[in-house]
């Protein structure tokens, strides 16, 4: 698992590689914490090459956009593949989480 922090305008993007589980949900939550920190409000995550996502992931990602909307931010989700999508919508995570097919739909709708 690996992620990359980068910039787009105003829009902080975070790349997630790999698989966000219960060993690395800390990493992912600690960067985008640090990008708050920092002043980011408009942050995006963009999930094109996270292959899997397990329920500590999802649990990060809920108590990342309390934090970002606690902030005075916004957060979007991009990029995931069908069967993320599936698990987005059994969990009904897609009514909390605005999500966008592509990058550049989420970028365009902050």
């Amino acid at each position: 698992m690996s992620f990359s922090v980068s910039k787009v305008g105003d829009v902080t993007v975070v790349e997630v590689e790999g698989q966000l589980i219960v060993g690395n949900r800390q990493d992912l939550k600690q960067k985008v914490l640090d990008e708050v920190d920092k002043g980011a409000r408009k942050i995006m995550i963009d999930f094109e090459r996270t292959g899997y996502i397990d329920s500590s992931g999802l649990g990060v990602l809920v108590s990342l956009a309390k934090r970002i909307r606690d902030s005075g931010g916004e957060l979007r989700l991009a990029n995931l593949h069908d069967e993320l999508q599936t698990l987005f919508e059994l969990t009904k995570l897609d009514t909390l989480f605005q999500i966008s097919k592509t990058r550049a739909h989420a970028l365009e709708s902050f």
